[in-house]
């Protein structure tokens, strides 16, 4: 019980400086991902303030909590029926400051716990980033920088870069890694947008799972193209529709090392999803 007070009270600490009248977001999300033999099931719910601090400042700050189940053809996974419940939890603070009209810096402190069942200190793992973006003219950005990140399905130190070009109100454009987005909207209450992002996660094992070797994780890792859809049915309330397919999918145990030992050979599959967001 202590433990698990002291990781909840690493993930709020942020939260409790920020008022809620000041940029305020839920969202609640599932999503389906199934292969052939595996299906993937996950529920999202999160959290958002963000607040100007001066006119040079802002902070974000993001609680989150997944529940993903994994569910298998159990005539080829018999011996896997206690690996399927995963759950993360996560606060991710981001400090952003502008240098000049031009140019702006961020920093990102994303403290997580993956986990199955028991929460303890083992389970805690930080993420984050730093990154330039500058205005090269009045409508393209570059965002350069470097971050420890999950996106490959463990945590790994890796480059992040991204251009972005503004065409109008309606339309723009961001392309690099991990995520690429181009975006349309044809009034103030529809926006369509077609992605690509290499997104992963992982999760310690409450136990050391034998399967002829020890793993101490579960990762995951894909790179998926989307197409998604965001309504504005009220002045506060949001609905998002998401379909697309996931390539290159994979499923593996790791060692305490990141060493991998067991791959399920997860085959590629579609993604549907849906999300419903309240935002003031």
């Amino acid at each position: 019980m202590k433990e698990r007070f002291l990781i909840g009270a690493v993930f709020l600490v942020s939260s409790f400086s920020l008022k809620a009248q000041e940029n305020f977001s839920a969202t609640v999300s599932v999503k389906t991902e199934p292969t052939e033999k595996i299906n993937f099931n996950q529920t999202n719910i999160d959290l958002i303030y963000a607040k100007n601090i001066g006119s040079k400042n802002k902070i974000t700050n993001q609680f989150g909590y997944s529940n993903l189940n994994v569910n298998y053809e159990i005539s080829q996974y018999e011996d896997l029926t206690n690996l399927n419940g995963m759950n993360q939890i996560l606060n991710r603070f981001e400090f952003l400051h502008e240098i000049s009209e031009k140019s702006t810096w961020n920093a990102v402190f994303i403290p997580t716990a993956n986990f199955q069942q028991r929460l303890d200190f083992s389970d805690f793992t930080v993420l984050g980033s730093v990154g330039f973006k500058y205005k090269l003219t009045s409508k393209t950005e570059i965002n350069i920088g470097a971050g420890r990140t999950a996106a490959l399905g463990y945590p790994k130190f890796m480059p992040l870069l991204s251009l972005s070009y503004q065409f109008n109100k309606s339309a723009s454009v961001l392309l690099g890694f991990p995520d690429s987005k181009i975006s349309y909207s044809n009034n103030s209450r529809n926006i369509f947008s077609l992605t690509n992002s290499f997104n992963g996660n992982f999760y310690q094992l409450d136990n050391k799972f034998q399967l002829d070797v020890n793993a101490s994780k579960a990762s995951m890792s894909q790179m998926t193209a989307a197409l998604e859809y965001e309504r504005n049915v009220d002045k506060n309330w949001f609905l998002n529709f998401k379909a697309g397919y996931d390539f290159n999918k994979k499923y593996n145990l790791l060692d305490s090392d990141n060493h991998k030992v067991y791959d399920f050979a997860t085959r590629n599959g579609y993604v549907l999803g849906i999300g419903i967001k309240y935002k003031q």
